[in-house]
């Protein structure tokens, strides 16, 4: 897939629907921080450092075993895209809000199902992210792991004995691992317990925070789940630790589901097929009330209510409804009124594809 197919297309790899427990766990992603040696750190080097690290990576990426590993990968000057193709990259979890701010010296490498993308010059040299759906934390790592290995054969990477990778952050240095997971938590939201259970992650040395991660809200009763420490764990440790606190989160999550629909089966049902219907008629609707409806929806396909909408076509929904999409898809910039407008007219033709039995 190409730059150009990337940014007009609402789906990735994510968004499959797949993987296990794909009933609470949308993906799991892990993130690698690694800087080049000798070369200052981003907010630190010059503008030919920043172009040496652009070129030696490259160069690294065009690795024959690397292809082979993710396919023909893709590279991109942020330059080269509009401020809107940008941000539709950060709508897709493609790369980050603080990436695609300040786009000079900056670039990033992506494999054609989008699965893998490299940020360049971000807050650290490489920012190395794989992206899967569902609770495949461990084949995720492995992925991440083999894909640095690969890296690491042309690359020479800052590192000490002693503290491991070095990075811009302290808080990532050590393994320079951030491992997550993206959560559909309406049972928690709605039987009030979500407070309690981001106070018992927080204990843990565990962030939780919003769909797009940090400073961000958890619209769509959708939460991120990472660790906050790299030093002092092996990324063995950090991996299985977030494993086994996402398990934990599934098991509570779809108990209190079972308890809502077994006491509110009424109510609940009345909520999703309300959802439902303002979705499929409504002229305007905004991106945060289109949020709540695709996670009543979601909740709905989650319970077997709505059998004919899959975890994919609403995974897709979200992103399609996002701003910059649909920018990029009107041509031109839009009040949020206009937006709002052919928001309602996108989700009203993608859902009368759907017999919803």
């Amino acid at each position: 897939m190409s730059i150009k197919d990337t940014v007009n297309d609402a789906r990735s790899k994510w968004m499959e629907g797949t993987g296990a427990d794909n009933d609470v766990v949308i993906s799991s992603r892990i993130r690698l921080a690694r800087n080049l040696k000798g070369i200052p750190f981003p907010h630190f080097m010059s503008d030919a450092d920043a172009a040496n690290v652009i070129h030696a990576v490259r160069i690294a990426a065009e690795n024959t075993e690397l292809v082979k590993q993710v396919g023909a990968v893709e590279f991109t000057d942020l330059a080269e895209l509009s401020s809107t193709e940008r941000q539709i990259l950060v709508e897709k979890h493609l790369i980050s809000p603080h990436h695609a701010e300040n786009i000079k010296s900056r670039a990033v490498i992506l494999a054609p199902d989008e699965s893998v993308s490299i940020m360049i010059n971000e807050e650290d040299h490489l920012r190395i992210q794989c992206l899967q759906p569902g609770l495949e934390l461990e084949e995720t790592w492995k992925q991440a792991d083999k894909i640095d290995d690969l890296l690491e054969l042309t690359l020479d990477y800052s590192f000490s004995e002693k503290r491991g990778y070095l990075t811009a952050c302290p808080t990532n240095v050590g393994t320079g691992l951030r491992a997550s997971v993206m959560l559909h938590l309406p049972g928690l939201v709605v039987s009030k317990q979500i407070g309690q259970i981001v106070g018992a992650i927080s204990q843990l040395g565990l962030a939780v925070r919003g769909y797009y991660g940090e400073g961000t809200e958890a619209y769509g009763n959708l939460f991120q789940i990472s660790n906050q420490v790299t030093l002092g764990q092996i990324e063995s440790e950090i991996v299985e630790n977030l494993l086994s606190v996402t398990n934990q989160i599934v098991n509570q999550e779809r108990s209190s589901r079972e308890i809502i629909f077994r006491d509110n089966r009424q109510l609940l049902e009345d909520r999703i097929y309300r959802a439902i219907g303002t979705m499929r008629y409504a002229r305007m609707i905004t991106s945060q009330e289109a949020l709540k409806n695709i996670s009543d929806m979601r909740l709905g396909i989650e319970l077997g209510l709505l059998k004919g909408l899959t975890f994919e076509k609403i995974n897709e929904l979200i992103i399609l409804t996002r701003p910059a999409f649909l920018i990029k898809k009107a041509g031109q910039e839009m009040e949020a009124g206009e937006r709002d407008v052919l928001r309602a007219n996108i989700i009203r033709e993608k859902l009368s594809e759907i017999k919803f039995d």
